[in-house]
């Protein structure tokens, strides 16, 4: 075994989930994990909460508990509860059309899109037809009036197609028409500072310090335009994806609520098993089981334009149809990011699970270092 994927697996395992620590640690041994961390949290409580390996691809800088990977898409589920928030305290409904709240977004025949299917991918908007560029990307403003103005991809409501960037401006421009805050803004103060979650959209300069390194993956396949339809060609060429953006200040400073989030398993896993657990955390409520129900509810299923793969879509959030991406239990909700990254609730057990790291995978869906740890944190939450 190489000594260098030898580590010291860092925090705490439950009584009876000592196999979660295994499988973690052999991410590490077998998988090629550099730095990572994982967490499940139950009934006001961390059943786990572990990390391990290196911040940085030089491996100079030891993980830590409070280590801030960038997590993609995972930032996407974060975002969806921003929502579900307002959506608890009667400021926003998903069955309300966008331009009620923005106005300006009804251009090009989008004014009867409405809020739970924006957020569900069909407003069309997966790019833009102008060209764009990662800089582009971090001025909201900007891109939200670009976002109001553009002619859809296709129609909205007949189909979704992952707004993989642009669910930003999106969710972004929905919380500052509510409410007058930027999402990163509204995160912070109405749900991060009073439930003590460690997650950053908009990550300030003061927590430099902890951010991880993200690694590209090594065998990354060049996408097929052969195979690509024409929603795809343009959506993934524009901007083009960048593994390393979220290694640039510009990055981790601009609130993109799509794929800029940062934090850790612990914080995720918290935020996410409050959820679950009825959506009080400290005596402080976020959301209730009749928000979590309309959050969850169904809003598309159908084989996803961009994606090019089956999904059943809630109000922003993956549902968990077949108990095939997020363990055994349906009611589970949640959401994945680019590299293996993932929050899930799942109110049925009661939990909130998440699992973090710097080290990109190669797999759109189901990473084999995501899939192991789900594998034995539900056999020991069975137990």
């Amino acid at each position: 075994m190489d000594d260098t994927a030898m580590i010291d697996v860092q925090g705490a395992v439950a009584p009876g989930f000592e196999k979660v620590r295994d499988a973690f640690a052999a991410n590490f041994a077998e998988a090629g994990e550099i730095g990572a961390s994982f967490a499940i949290w139950k009934d006001g409580q961390y059943l786990v909460d572990i990390w391990g390996g290196w911040a940085d691809a030089a491996r100079s800088n030891p993980w830590q508990r409070g280590t801030l990977p960038n997590v993609w898409s995972t930032t996407k589920g974060v975002a969806a509860l921003c929502l579900a928030l307002l959506v608890e305290r009667g400021a926003l409904s998903y069955d309300d059309p966008v331009v009620k709240y923005w106005p300006e977004f009804g251009a090009h025949g989008k004014g009867k899109v409405t809020v739970g299917q924006a957020v569900s991918h069909q407003a069309g908007l997966s790019t833009l037809r102008e060209t764009l560029t990662i800089e582009n990307l971090y001025d909201h403003d900007d891109m939200a009036a670009r976002m109001a103005a553009a002619e859809p991809l296709w129609e909205p409501g007949t189909r979704s197609g992952y707004h993989a960037l642009t669910y930003a401006f999106i969710t972004g421009e929905l919380v500052k028409r509510v409410t007058g805050k930027s999402i990163g803004t509204f995160f912070r103060e109405e749900i991060a500072t009073p439930w003590e979650i460690d997650f950053f959209i908009g990550l300030p300069e003061s927590e430099e310090s902890r951010i991880a390194e993200m690694i590209p993956a090594e065998n990354a396949q060049p996408l097929d335009a052969a195979n690509l339809n024409e929603v795809q060609k343009l959506t993934f060429a524009n901007p083009a994806p960048s593994a390393t953006a979220p290694n640039e200040r510009q990055w981790r400073a601009a609130e993109l609520s799509s794929a800029g989030g940062r934090g850790s398993a612990s914080a995720l896993a918290k935020l996410f098993g409050a959820v679950a657990g009825g959506g009080i955390l400290a005596g402080t409520h976020l959301i209730g089981q009749e928000t979590l129900a309309k959050l969850s509810a169904e809003q598309i299923f159908n084989e996803d334009l961009v994606l090019g793969m089956p999904g059943s879509w809630g109000a922003g959030v993956l549902r968990n149809l077949g108990g095939l991406l997020y363990g055994p239990n349906e009611a589970t909700i949640g959401h994945s990011g680019w590299g293996g990254s993932f929050a899930l609730c799942d109110p049925e057990a009661g939990v909130g699970i998440a699992y973090v790291m710097n080290q990109m995978g190669t797999d759109l869906a189901g990473d084999p270092r995501a899939m192991g740890l789900l594998d034995a944190a539900y056999g020991a939450l069975a137990r």
